[in-house]
C-alpha cells in the first residue's frame, strides 16, 4: 500500500486489477492455504501436505506475480532505492533461482522428497513447517518473476527459446514424483498417519495415493499458464527486437554486423 501511495503522489497510475490480483488472489490464496483445510491437516494428511506444498510453490507466486510487485516497487522508490532493487535483481542468489536451467529442477527435487522417509519429517516438524511456509512461496516467486516482470528481467529471444525447451522438460520431470508416489504399493515414508482414528481419514496407503494424484495433477496443470505467459513474453520480446533493428541506419547495421563477427575484415575478391 505504501508503494501505491508513493506512485499516486508522484502523479502516476497503477491498475486496480493488479492491486486486487496481488492482495486478493495472491496473498488471499496464501492465507487460505496456510490457515484453511490443507494448512490445518497438512501435518497429518499426506495429500493435504502435497496440495499445500505444490500450490505454495506454483500457484501463489503466479498470482502474486500478476500484481507486478517489483515494477510497483521500482516506480515508487527513489533513485537510491531503485539502485538497490536492481542490485538485488542481478545478485547471484536471484539469478541462480530464476535461471531457466535450475528453476525446473527445484520443484523436481522438492517433490522427490515424497518418495523418501524424509517426507514424514518435513510434514510433521513444526519448525520445518514454518520454514517451508515462508521459503517455498518466496522461491516460487523468484522462479516466476522473469515471466511476470519481463521488463525488469529482460532476456533476449534466444534465451527465451531455451526456456521453452526447459519448460517442456519440466512437464516431464514434475510428473515423475507424482507417478512414483501414486503407483507405489507400500507407504514410502514408513509411518502410519497420525490421528488415523478419525473416521474420514483415508488409510496410509490411500492417503499416499491421493498425494501422488495431487502432485501429478497440480504440477502438470500449473505449467499451462506458465507456457502461455512465456508465449506472450516471447512475442513481445520478438516485436521489440525487430523494431530495434528496423530503426537502425545502414551504417549502424553494418557496424553491428562487424561487431557480431568479431571485426573480421571482408576477404578481398579473387581475380
Amino acid at each position: 500500500m505504501r508503494g501505491l501511495r508513493a506512485v499516486h503522489r508522484a502523479g502516476g497510475h497503477w491498475p486496480v486489477w493488479r492491486t486486487l490480483a496481488f492482495l486478493v488472489l495472491g496473498l488471499g490464496s496464501f492465507v487460505v492455504l496456510s490457515c484453511g483445510f490443507v494448512g490445518v491437516y497438512s501435518s497429518t494428511l499426506r495429500w493435504a501436505f502435497a496440495v499445500k506444498l505444490s500450490l505454495d510453490l506454483f500457484l501463489v507466486p503466479m498470482l502474486v506475480g500478476l500484481g507486478r510487485p517489483v515494477t510497483l516497487a521500482r516506480a515508487a522508490l527513489g533513485p537510491v532505492g531503485r539502485g538497490r532493487l536492481e542490485r538485488w535483481a542481478t545478485s547471484r542468489p536471484v539469478r541462480l533461482v530464476s535461471n531457466p536451467i535450475l528453476a525446473p529442477l527445484i520443484g523436481f527435487v522438492l517433490f522427490m522428497s515424497f518418495v523418501t522417509p524424509w517426507s514424514f519429517t518435513l510434514r510433521t516438524s513444526p519448525a520445518i513447517g514454518v520454514v517451508l511456509t515462508v521459503l517455498v512461496p518466496l522461491v516460487g516467486l523468484l522462479m516466476i518473476l522473469p515471466n511476470t516482470e519481463e521488463a525488469f528481467f529482460a532476456r533476449v529471444g534466444g534465451l527465451l527459446m531455451l526456456e521453452f525447451v526447459f519448460v517442456f522438460a519440466e512437464l516431464l520431470l514434475d510428473a515423475i514424483p507424482g507417478v512414483i508416489v501414486r503407483l507405489s504399493g507400500q507407504v514410502l515414508d514408513q509411518h502410519a498417519a497420525a490421528g488415523a482414528g478419525l473416521p474420514w481419514f483415508p488409510n496410509p496407503l490411500r492417503d499416499q495415493q491421493l498425494a501422488g494424484d495431487s502432485l501429478w495433477f497440480i504440477a502438470e496443470i500449473i505449467d499451462l499458464p506458465l507456457i502461455i505467459l512465456m508465449f506472450v513474453r516471447f512475442s513481445r520480446t520478438d516485436a521489440t527486437e525487430a523494431r530495434s533493428f528496423d530503426e537502425l541506419t545502414e551504417d549502424e547495421f553494418t557496424a553491428l554486423s562487424q561487431a557480431h563477427l568479431g571485426h573480421r575484415p571482408t576477404p578481398p575478391a579473387e581475380g
